[in-house]
């Protein structure tokens, strides 16, 4: 093990500076939306690119190549975690150079909220702001979804090196699956099949009557499973089309990718045969059915509607995508407590949704069951066995750090937010929605509501949680533990 001085600090600064320069050309894309729509935010726009690109051209410059090869886990681990949070800085410019997000703490806040795909919003009049913030702002769940790192492994080969620390890192899920023998072209196709739907999910709305700007924006909150909306209500005022178009593409995002490539290489039964994925599809169709007849049987609406609006949340909620098409709050009691309970699952791991992910709490489920075995058969060798092969106790032990962490910063976080004011309903709900990259909670912070109130102290915490949910928790406070800094 390398000590702190042994860790290739330039190779890490180089890394981050790639990705400074993406970020840059990135914000720029919304100037030609500020063309078109005649919007005042080009200046913003230019300025906070150019900054960025030339913040992260300089230590490419500067520091020659060094030990190009020796990355490991470590440097994985630092570049992964400061650069989310390096680019979260600058990308707030466009917000505080434009006036949408003047304040420091409320323009992290939002950037972090797009990079991680969380939703969440500090802004209380989204259709005022200029529509090439908004596209920048919409841009930020696109890069965020597959993740920057693995858009840099994918456009520029020579990242191959040590990618895939970088690549086990980002990508959610217990265990890296490669698509290629090498990490770059895994990467590629990764990105291709997620730019894919952007585009297929883009052409679909436009022919439900969004302009190309709505559709592309909702896109790429969709399958980046982010939430962000250009409209104040999310999606509420859209068509029934356009509803059911996104419930399918939610699902979609949420489903591990690996599964996309085999399907679109004919490997149906394959496809089929994933316990992660039937029972993801069970979770949300069979909720989607339970909370839609108690819309019906409760609160008297049309059956379309109410198995559409149930079907919409839950999926919206489980996927972590955020999108709101009514306000659950309103409903039962009982109803948003089932949907309050569903904001602790996730969607598949590999796929762009957040949470504790399918696979875990089937796996929490299998484990539960098998020692209820155990204790009536106390000598009999019963595995835990997932897609019929046996799970390792390695994997095991993980999968229960994993919840008890999570766990232990969902009580945390609630009793910090408590702390700063928030009432008991508002606290969890931001926390929860915050860890598990959601987006709309309860209470104050509900799906027809902002964040925006809440203290500064607070927005710096649930941007922590964001990150930290993001990365699979690990790969965060991994870098909290002393030990992972000495030799």
């Amino acid at each position: 093990m390398r000590t702190w001085s042994e860790i290739n600090w330039r190779h890490i600064l180089r890394m981050i500076g790639i990705m400074l320069v993406i970020e840059g050309l990135a914000i720029m894309s919304g100037i030609p939306f500020s063309l078109y729509y005649g919007s005042h935010d080009i200046h913003a726009l230019w300025v906070s690119g150019v900054i960025t690109a030339l913040s992260g051209a300089l230590p490419l410059l500067l520091l020659k190549k060094h030990r190009e090869n020796t990355i490991g886990k470590r440097e994985g681990y630092i570049i992964v975690s400061f650069s989310w949070v390096i680019i979260s800085l600058f990308g707030s410019l466009p917000y505080i150079l434009s006036g949408a997000i003047p304040d420091l703490s409320d323009a992290f806040f939002e950037v972090m909220s797009g990079f991680t795909t969380t939703g969440s919003s500090v802004l209380s009049d989204i259709e005022s702001v200029p529509k090439g913030i908004l596209f920048w702002r919409s841009m930020t769940h696109f890069i965020g979804g597959m993740g920057i790192i693995v858009l840099s492994l994918a456009v520029l080969p020579f990242l191959g090196f040590g990618g895939s620390q970088l690549f086990a890192a980002e990508v959610p899920g217990l265990k890296t699956d490669k698509l290629h023998p090498r990490i770059t072209q895994t990467a590629k196709r990764l990105w291709l099949i997620y730019f894919g739907f952007v585009i297929l999910q883009t052409l679909l709305m436009m022919a439900g009557g969004l302009s190309f700007f709505d559709a592309i924006c909702h896109s790429f909150s969709t399958m980046a499973t982010g939430g962000f909306s250009t409209y104040n209500d999310s999606v509420a005022g859209f068509s029934p089309y356009l509803q059911y178009v996104i419930i399918i593409f939610m699902i979609l995002a949420g489903t591990n990718y690996t599964l996309h490539y085999l399907l679109l290489h004919r490997q149906v039964l394959r496809v089929l045969r994933d316990e992660e994925f039937r029972f993801y599809l069970l979770m949300i169709l069979g909720m989607g059915v339970i909370i839609g007849g108690m819309l019906f049987a409760y609160h008297g609406m049309p059956a379309e509607k109410a198995f559409r609006d149930a079907t919409f949340q839950v999926a919206s909620i489980v996927t972590s995508t955020g999108f709101v098409s009514a306000d659950y709050l309103l409903w039962k009691p009982f109803i948003w407590f089932l949907i309050f309970l569903l904001m602790f699952t996730g969607g598949s791991a590999g796929s762009t949704g957040g949470g504790i992910k399918s696979v875990r709490i089937l796996l929490l489920v299998k484990t539960s069951m098998v020692e209820l075995k155990r204790l009536v058969h106390p000598r009999a060798y019963i595995p835990v066995r997932y897609n019929q092969q046996p799970v390792s106790q390695e994997t095991l032990a993980k999968v229960l750090a994993f919840f008890f962490f999570y766990m232990a910063l969902f009580v945390l976080g609630s009793i910090a937010m408590s702390f700063l004011g928030l009432d008991f309903e508002s606290a969890v709900g931001a926390v929860i929605a915050s860890l598990g990259n959601i987006g709309p909670g309860l209470g104050s912070v509900g799906p027809v509501e902002n964040y925006g109130h809440i203290h500064d102290a607070g927005k710096w915490i649930l941007s922590f949680l964001m990150l930290t949910g993001r990365l699979e928790i690990f790969t965060v406070l991994v870098l909290l533990n002393p030990g992972f800094w000495k030799n």
